[in-house]
């Protein structure tokens, strides 16, 4: 499935991007990430704990930066295993910073892949909960930027898409 969306963070470009790719700030803004620990150059691993629809999961995962083109461009790849249940999460995200007068535009695309158990929940159940992690971590964003207004998300500009 793919994702993609945009918002804007009150804040110039090289201290919004000099914050997402900090990996410690970034897992931050995400929901249910605990546990971060460096494990090379780039690599993380953390523990993800979310709901999906009636079922909690837990995730043992492993974060990569694969690019990062200051100030303009992050791209992390993830993996993870669900604990105590079979599967797979893969995922890649892409963000584009560009400048929008005081603030920054941020463009997403996110692709991600569940097997398993996580697969078989349906991609309307799966559409729904990435739209509510992105308000989550658009307006933890906001909150950390607090010297102005709180980030905006654009819905014209949030859409997703089912691949298979």
């Amino acid at each position: 499935m793919k994702f993609s969306g945009a918002f804007t963070v009150p804040a110039p470009r090289e201290a919004v991007y000099d914050r997402l790719a900090d990996a410690d700030f970034f897992a931050s803004c995400v929901d249910g990430v605990h546990d971060l620990t460096a494990v090379g150059d780039g690599r993380y691993t953390a523990t993800l704990e979310t709901r999906i629809a009636y079922i909690k999961f837990k995730f043992a995962v492993e974060v990569s930066f694969v690019e990062q083109v200051a100030p303009k461009r992050i791209v992390a790849k993830a993996e993870g295993t669900p604990i105590g249940v079979v599967g797979r999460l893969t995922s890649t995200a892409a963000a584009t910073l560009t400048e929008a007068g005081d603030a920054t535009a941020v463009t997403y695309e996110i692709d991600v892949a569940l097997a398993g158990k996580l697969g078989s929940i349906g991609q309307p159940v799966l559409k729904a909960k990435a739209k509510e992690m992105e308000k989550s971590f658009v307006k933890n964003l906001g909150d950390k930027f607090s010297a102005g207004p709180a980030v905006s998300a654009d819905p014209a500009d949030s859409r997703s898409e089912a691949q298979a």
